[in-house]
């Protein structure tokens, strides 16, 4: 076992140095099938050496290295060159990125980077985007591979900080969590363990930006610690046509996957009869849902979908993680079935997880995350911090070797190395999540955020739930882009859900009273909620994170300052008074 992931490199080329490491697939036209750009291990160790060689002459051990690169071959080298050379990397992607220039301004301003990476392509909007006083820029693209020389890797130290992956900011601005060397190989052990992927070969393929913890993980580190094939592709233009995700997994037999849970939807509602023809997805290993919350229905529909090109029903793998643990956590195991738990609603709003039949109305429908992957979990009472037993609902804590150091330039504060109560029945530092959730039947299985819960009248209501229940109320709510958080008002807490439109509708063509009363209705009678307000907005106006998931904090932040019209206004000065 190697203490590095440059190590990892290092030993790939000299013993398989012919065998492919990456393949990043590009589409360049519309209706592309994807024009294949390949990477050995002797030549991404020439690369990984040439860029690591110019790096180390801009910039000192332990400055940090801001990665601008778009998907890509060249975003891998630069990652491992940057470790390589004993500086710290910093996950990021080009100035372009539609509606993230403000976070990447935020980040590059906390990591105070002395060297940005990008590429030719890339370079002019880099440059103009930094100005003139910027850190210094290196065009990976642009180095020889002479410059590898005789150059070595600076000598390895599990224990230095490898990269800050910065959070996506769900709940709050940005942080950068230091993960160090050691954190990252073990998390790619753990990780292909726990899909199978440590004893039979493997080819990872992905989508997943490489800035996302995710991504990173399971499409550089756990391929380059296992010497394995890292098949890659662009988010867009997965988004664009989603079938070429589907494609690689065909082409590729014993792949392993990664996706949030909307895609897998998206996979099923768009890819036509004709493109699923020539699809052999017999051979598929493990399809990795890390979203949340992870719903049974979405594997459910995906893989009837896809059982005619032969996909096995149980791939579907339902996982738990976060960039505090580098990402992977708890696991389901490809070849077992989905962990299915029908809760009763009013008793997990109390902190119970007691079953109900899975046909009653008011059951909250989870799949279970499975089993940890290398490391302990334990759940807390968030406010005693008593260990609770198997059924009672509390914050997930982890510990293990993949936890980070801390967050960059905040120390550890109180989010990591937390303590039970109880010191002597659960001993050592935890990682506390902020994440909500029970163990039930031995299967760790997720509720929601502890900074998202809405508490009306003293009880419970998970956001993630309120909105499933409004999406499914009226086809115009566009699905999975919604935000459901409360306001103060005068007599308490109040609950509104800004939500977009379907894209297949105008909003001028929409009957807007009909779906806000459609809305109120089924959120009333599942929830025993009344909303104070329901916005409707066009596609693409409820915020993001990094990752993709929809920012409840940035969106109740935004319709406070009345961004979503005078309803949104009218309500601000309301809280206000």
């Amino acid at each position: 076992m190697c203490p590095t992931l440059p190590e990892y490199v290092r030993h790939w080329a000299e013993n398989t140095p012919d065998r492919r490491a990456f393949t990043f697939v590009e589409h360049p036209a519309p209706h592309s099938r994807g024009v294949h750009r390949t990477l050995t291990w002797r030549r991404l160790d020439v690369r990984v050496r040439a860029l690591a060689a110019r790096l180390a002459g801009q910039a000192g051990p332990g400055d940090r290295v801001a990665l601008l690169c778009p998907q890509g071959t060249e975003y891998v080298t630069a990652f491992l060159a940057a470790l390589a050379a004993g500086l710290v990397a910093v996950p990021l992607y080009p100035p372009g990125l539609p509606g993230h220039a403000d976070r990447l301004s935020g980040v590059l301003a906390d990591a105070r980077c002395s060297v940005v990476v990008t590429t030719s392509r890339c370079r002019d909007e880099v440059r103009d985007f930094l100005g003139p006083d910027g850190p210094r820029i290196v065009v990976a693209d642009e180095v020889p591979d002479d410059d590898a020389g005789d150059w070595r890797p600076v000598p390895p130290d599990a224990g230095a900080t490898a990269y800050l992956q910065y959070t996506s900011g769900s709940t709050r601005a940005p942080a950068g969590v230091e993960i160090s060397h050691g954190n990252v190989v073990a998390n790619a052990r753990q990780a292909l363990a726990a899909y199978g992927a440590d004893t039979r070969p493997v080819t990872c393929v992905g989508w997943l930006p490489l800035y996302h913890d995710m991504g990173l993980v399971l499409s550089v580190a756990a391929p380059v610690t296992r010497g394995a094939l890292s098949v890659l592709m662009d988010p867009a233009a997965f988004l664009h046509e989603p079938v070429r995700w589907l494609r690689l997994l065909s082409a590729h037999p014993n792949a392993v996957s990664a996706a949030p849970n909307f895609a897998y939807d998206y996979c099923a509602a768009t890819v036509s009869e004709d493109q699923k023809e020539g699809l052999r997805l017999d051979r598929v290993t493990a399809l990795i849902n890390g979203s949340e919350p992870v719903r049974p229905g979405t594997a459910d529909r995906f893989h009837a979908a896809f059982a005619g090109q032969g996909l096995a029903p149980r791939t579907h793998c339902p996982s738990y993680g976060l960039a505090e643990a580098t990402v992977f956590v708890c696991a389901a195991r490809p070849g077992e079935p989905i962990g299915r738990f029908a809760l009763d609603r009013d008793a997990l709003a109390a902190g119970k997880a007691l079953p109900a039949r899975a046909d009653d109305p008011r059951a909250v429908l989870l799949a279970g995350c499975g089993t940890p992957a290398g490391q302990r979990v334990r759940i807390a009472d968030p406010v005693t911090r008593a260990l609770l037993s198997e059924g009672e609902v509390g914050e997930i804590w982890v510990q293990g070797p993949n936890v980070g150091r801390g967050y960059w330039n905040r120390g550890p504060g109180d989010v990591f190395g937390a303590e039970f109560a109880d010191a002597e029945a659960a001993p050592g530092g935890w990682l506390r999540t902020g994440d909500l959730g029970t163990v039930l039947e031995g299967q760790l299985v997720v509720t929601g955020r502890l900074k998202d819960l809405i508490i009306v009248d003293g009880r419970n209501h998970y956001p993630q739930d309120v909105e499933a229940t409004a999406q499914d109320s009226d086809p115009a709510v566009r699905r999975d882009r919604l935000a459901a958080f409360a306001v103060p008002g005068g007599a308490g807490e109040r609950v509104v859900i800004v939500a977009e439109h379907a894209r297949t509708v105008r909003l001028a063509e929409l009957d807007v009273p009909a779906v806000v009363r459609a809305v109120r209705g089924a959120v009333s009678a599942r929830h025993g909620l009344r909303l104070a307000d329901v916005v409707l907005v066009p596609p693409g106006t409820v915020p993001r994170t990094s990752s993709g998931k929809v920012s409840r904090a940035l969106t109740r932040a935004r319709y406070l300052e009345g961004a979503y019209g005078g309803q949104a206004a009218a309500a601000t000065a309301g809280a206000a008074g």
